[in-house]
């Protein structure tokens, strides 16, 4: 049963407009997009979700003004937005997915695939393109690799190092442990010895674990009030376009497909300071302030020695962890909307502030 506890939509698109969903071969499969916008002349915008098997923003999302990443309402009126549930989550969930095909590899070229009916579909030749946290390591590669199918490209919670990354969260989650006097947790973090995660997953699990109980997903304190983590999961039982059965593949079937020991060992070798040093098209990264989960340090460390000549931005969002804050999913919108001129009018300066 679709939509169980489904509610009015946010906006509504004209009917000049598209607000379609669609299942498209890519990679040999039959998987879901999610179009919507106002005006079918527009750019493209696609926009690749996290997890990996975390399907938000996706398919789940129409209609919905506040998404994990970027509120919609007004981005609709600028692009055709395009969210896209990847392969083994969601709507594009099959049991007889072959298991080997869920690699970094594969995610990037279902996004290429993804990315080429887009500029068939729209008659044009380049799109915009977003990546939220694991969905900015697909993005990126494909971006670095392509970009002469690009106008630009934002990172959002960018992932540069899973390795660096991993040991950093566990350095900043042992030192938590210990200001909290938490004695359960920092004897579960000794435990799972130092990155890079190769033995299971289970080591993730206990990082994870102990991230999501330190607010590293979603930061609130007493000025701060998120909606929480269950607000952001319930849109996807308010979907019109989502069963039961997909809630269900995804968060229990979804995992532990794409978490096979040969994925585990290929992110551990990703590193865009050692693969992407260089971009020819504009680049923003959006980061969280309060972002432990994806540790913004490594961010910053990695736009600063970023050569892109057509110009590059790292903007902090001062609300959010690694799921941003509604107030700040506001002006990401905004800057997703400045898009349009970024990659038009290029520049070579680099500019590193503050969402207010």
């Amino acid at each position: 049963m679709a939509g169980i506890f489904t509610k009015k939509a946010d906006f509504e698109i004209s009917s000049r407009g598209i607000s379609s969903v669609e299942k498209i071969k890519i990679g040999g499969l039959a998987q879901s997009i999610l179009i919507q916008g106002q005006d079918k002349e527009n750019p493209v915008l696609l926009v690749i979700h996290g997890g990996p098997s975390l399907p938000l923003p996706g398919v789940s999302s129409r209609g919905r003004d506040y998404t994990i990443v970027t509120n919609t309402k007004e981005l609709v009126r600028h692009f055709n937005v395009v969210f896209w549930d990847q392969r083994g989550t969601g709507k594009s969930y099959y049991p007889d997915i072959p298991q080997e095909t869920m690699s970094l590899a594969r995610f990037v070229e279902d996004t290429n695939e993804v990315t080429d009916y887009l500029r068939s579909r729209f008659g044009v030749e380049k799109i915009f393109l977003a990546g939220h946290s694991w969905g900015s390591t697909v993005a990126l590669t494909l971006a670095s690799t392509r970009p002469e199918k690009f106008y630009s490209y934002v990172g959002l919670s960018q992932i540069v190092s899973w390795t660096e990354n991993d040991r950093l969260a566990l350095n900043w989650l042992r030192e938590e442990a210990k200001r909290r006097g938490n004695k359960k947790a920092l004897k579960q973090l000794e435990s799972v010895g130092e990155p890079p995660f190769l033995e299971s997953f289970e080591q993730w699990a206990v990082i994870r674990q102990w991230q999501q109980r330190f607010n590293t997903l979603i930061y609130t304190d007493e000025e701060i009030k998120h909606p929480g983590l269950i607000r952001l999961t319930f849109s996807m039982f308010q979907s019109p376009d989502y069963t039961l059965k997909d809630i269900y593949n995804t968060f229990a079937k979804g995992f532990k497909l794409v978490y096979h020991q040969a994925f585990i060992e290929e992110l551990a070798t990703n590193n865009f300071m050692e693969t992407v040093k260089e971009m020819p098209i504009p680049v923003t990264f959006i980061h969280g302030r309060k972002d432990f989960h994806v540790n913004g340090a490594l961010v910053e460390q990695y736009a600063g020695m970023l050569k892109a000549e057509k110009g590059k931005r790292l903007i902090w969002a001062e609300k959010s962890a690694h799921a941003f804050h509604p107030d700040d999913t506001k002006i990401i919108e905004r800057y997703l909307i400045d898009e349009k001129k970024h990659a038009a009018k290029a520049d070579t300066s680099e500019r590193f502030y503050s969402i207010r």
